[in-house]
């Protein structure tokens, strides 16, 4: 595994590509100290106040007469009408969330780039920065959670099916090809709209439906893969020597195929954000008003007139499958034994 991890790092494309997404993913991953509404500190009267992963404090706390959230925006007007400089805040590099309008009392249109807001702002007034980047964010987590889910279900009962064999076989055989022939844009698009999303739990329900339905290829895959290692001399070996089924899938077999279950990660994970970001743009994805890329798409695509919208969104995207394809290229090239196999 360190060889192969040293060729793929002298795949410069690749290996350069990984590093952005790992640094995007990072910052993702920390968004609310880069991108949101709320200050990370406040100094109040003494009061030392951290409203960026703590509690959410209302408006009566600071002197207002209203028990929501304290808007910040008027606790920064007040602080600066004050004079006081005991009183201070410090705002994120970007003051705006995901959500906020930036705008308050005046027209919901999109406002094109400038000083205050990169990438402009969108139909609802809510900054386009702060939207791809929790976006961004969004896509991850599902994308990580699919490889999980797809990977654990189609590894698994294909291992299965090749191992125990006979009646198994041939009953798991029948479910993929009946499963296989299922509509999954059909079906995703009829128990969306027939199971409400959960407020909190979206993400995953989503998560849940999609991948019940994209575990089929990898089944066939590690059903072929385990019928060519268990014909192998050293399954038949462990056998004698008395290890059981769960011990030979798991120590012998499995270990043997990572190498090629590596190289599949980085298109599983292109095809998990493209689904996405498919579902989104036709409503049928995270429900509204959750930060996505196909929802920014398609609110670009019915205001034609204010350009940043789309083209933000699909800069965003494409330059995320491109360097998720790089990686995945690099990552079957270093692993590829045809490459660096020396025949003597």
């Amino acid at each position: 595994m360190a060889a192969k991890f040293r060729r793929f790092r002298r795949i410069r494309r690749g290996w350069w590509s990984l590093v952005v997404l790992v640094v995007f993913s990072g910052l993702s991953l920390i968004a609310e100290l880069l991108v949101n509404g709320r200050p990370l500190i406040v100094h109040d009267q003494g009061r030392w106040i951290f409203p960026t992963y703590g509690a959410i404090h209302t408006g009566r706390e600071f002197g207002f007469d209203y028990d929501y959230e304290i808007n910040y925006a008027d606790l920064r007007a007040r602080f600066a009408k004050s004079g006081d400089h005991g009183n201070w805040m410090l705002l994120p590099p970007v003051p705006y969330g995901p959500n906020d309008n930036c705008y308050p009392g005046q027209t919901f249109r999109p406002r094109p780039p400038d000083s205050a807001h990169w990438f402009g702002t969108d139909q609802l007034n809510r900054d386009i920065l702060a939207r791809l980047l929790y976006g961004y964010r969004s896509a991850l987590l599902f994308s990580i959670g699919f490889v999980a889910l797809t990977y654990f279900i189609g590894v698994s009962l294909g291992c299965a099916m090749a191992y125990w064999g006979g009646w198994f076989d041939l009953v798991g055989q029948r479910l993929l090809e009946v499963w296989s022939m299922v509509p999954f844009l059909f079906v995703v698009i009829i128990l969306r709209s027939v199971i409400p999303p959960t407020p909190g739990w979206d993400l995953l329900e989503l998560l849940v439906i999609v991948a019940l339905f994209s575990w089929v290829g990898m089944s066939y895959y590690m059903r072929s893969v385990t019928y060519r290692e268990k014909a192998r001399e050293y399954v038949a070996a462990a056998q004698v020597l008395g290890a059981g089924a769960g011990r030979i899938v798991f120590r012998h077999i499995l270990p043997n195929t990572l190498a090629t279950l590596v190289t599949f990660i980085p298109f599983t994970v292109a095809a998990a954000v493209s689904s996405l970001t498919a579902l989104d743009f036709l409503g049928f994805g995270l429900p509204p008003p959750t930060p996505s890329w196909g929802e920014l798409l398609h609110q670009g695509t019915g205001n034609l007139n204010a350009p940043w919208i789309v083209s933000a969104a699909f800069t965003a995207l494409s330059t995320t499958l491109i360097l998720v394809t790089f990686v995945g290229e690099a990552v079957r090239e270093a692993f590829d034994p045809k490459r660096h196999t020396i025949y003597q």
